[in-house]
């Protein structure tokens, strides 16, 4: 067809790569020891990415959704207790709880943001509520003025899952510096990776020595006779990735510095397309990494919004849909789940409804390209809306 003639967009490969992470696998494989307890890259990687995330309290993980689980543990979630979650995520923030034992109670999200709602979480609180789990949604933080307040009148600890937003910043603060534990992803797709691995980042010294036990069977660090002081599992990084993870870290403040100057680009020629809507930008949010270009198209069906997602792919635009709100997955019923309906969860988080149906996103390797190429990206959005 003519309006698919036109050249596809070749964009920057995900996930980026060179000597330096070469380097770093060789510097691991050469220690001779290659996990965590014998040699110095997990150590040093967590060292590395505290600092730069201001805090001196983090711990390497196997992937994001043990890094969710473990912080939970750490403050007593667990049978018997509840944990506020945004229904528009991915289902590792609800399932790590879940999987504790603990019900996952999902709340409305703020339509703009894309967000969770604080007053949606305040509302949702009860004697059991051991934890509110704010997700930083494509990198745009939460309110975290709104939430810091509600967590210290309520007496609920936060914790934020910021799979999303590595090197983000509030207000001019840090992740780290938020007074919360956050728990991070490496995933392929994330903002940097070693194909998988996490790490939470605590408050003090005490939760992370928690933390290191549990996810090392309850077993310290210099203990030689097999004496484990809780219980646990194992959720030890590797050297191997620890040393990738080190030379991704060095990429992440100029690739951030890329997509920070090319999304206000691409969000202000989406918002001229008519019936789009680009997430909105909270501006006390002064460092937003981009993990999504998030866009909707409000009044869209579920079943146009994604044939709208396989022709963007057609022409050449790395597009997904958006998450499925986590109570219209059946793996969120199977533990754990609050005793109420689907309906009655629904009727509860209208925008979570409607966002889940006509939100598309594109990878974050799409705002590491040209000032042109943000121009194409507008320019086949439109034309293939105009065909549905």
């Amino acid at each position: 067809m003519a309006q698919n003639s036109r050249p596809k967009p070749e964009f920057p490969a995900w996930p980026q790569f060179g000597e330096e992470e070469r380097t770093g696998l060789v510097r691991a494989l050469e220690q001779g020891q290659w996990w965590r307890m014998g040699g110095s890259e997990v150590d040093t990687f967590e060292e590395e990415f505290g600092a730069y995330h201001g805090t001196s309290h983090a711990l390497a993980v196997t992937n994001g959704t043990h890094a969710l689980e473990l912080a939970l543990q750490v403050l007593g979630v667990g049978p018997g207790t509840e944990v506020i979650v945004p229904a528009f995520t991915f289902i590792s923030s609800s399932q790590a709880a879940q999987r504790l034992g603990a019900t996952a109670v999902p709340v409305d999200i703020d339509p703009g943001t894309l967000n969770i709602d604080p007053s949606a979480a305040a509302n949702a609180i009860t004697p059991r509520t051991a934890a509110i789990m704010p997700v930083h949604m494509a990198g745009q933080m939460c309110d975290m003025d709104a939430l810091g307040k509600l967590s210290a009148d309520s007496g609920v600890p936060l914790i934020q899952d910021a799979a999303h937003a590595h090197g983000a910043e509030w207000a001019g603060k840090k992740v780290g510096e938020l007074g919360s534990i956050a728990a991070f992803s490496f995933q392929n797709g994330k903002l940097m990776t070693a194909g998988e691995g996490g790490l939470v980042t605590f408050v003090d010294a005490e939760q992370r020595e928690e933390a290191f036990l549990r996810h090392s069977c309850g077993r310290p660090s210099s203990d030689r006779y097999y004496y484990h002081k809780t219980s646990g599992s194992n959720f030890r990084m590797n050297e191997f990735s620890a040393s990738v993870l080190r030379a991704q870290l060095n990429r992440l403040a100029g690739q951030i510095d890329t997509r920070e100057r090319n999304w206000p680009v691409l969000s202000g020629l989406l918002a001229g397309i008519d019936g789009v809507q680009p997430q909105t930008v909270d501006s006390r949010a002064t460092r937003n990494p981009h993990y999504m270009a998030m866009f909707r198209v409000p009044g869209l069906s579920a079943e146009h919004r994604n044939q709208l997602v396989d022709e963007l792919i057609e022409r050449g635009l790395p597009a997904f849909a958006a998450f499925r709100v986590i109570y219209r997955s059946d793996g969120f019923w199977e533990t754990g789940a609050p005793e109420e309906t689907l309906e009655s969860i629904a009727a509860r988080c209208p925008h979570a409804e409607a966002v889940y149906q006509d939100t598309i996103w594109l990878h974050h390797r799409t705002l590491l390209g040209t000032e042109e190429q943000m121009h194409q990206i507008a320019e086949i959005v439109s034309e293939t809306l105009a065909t549905l």
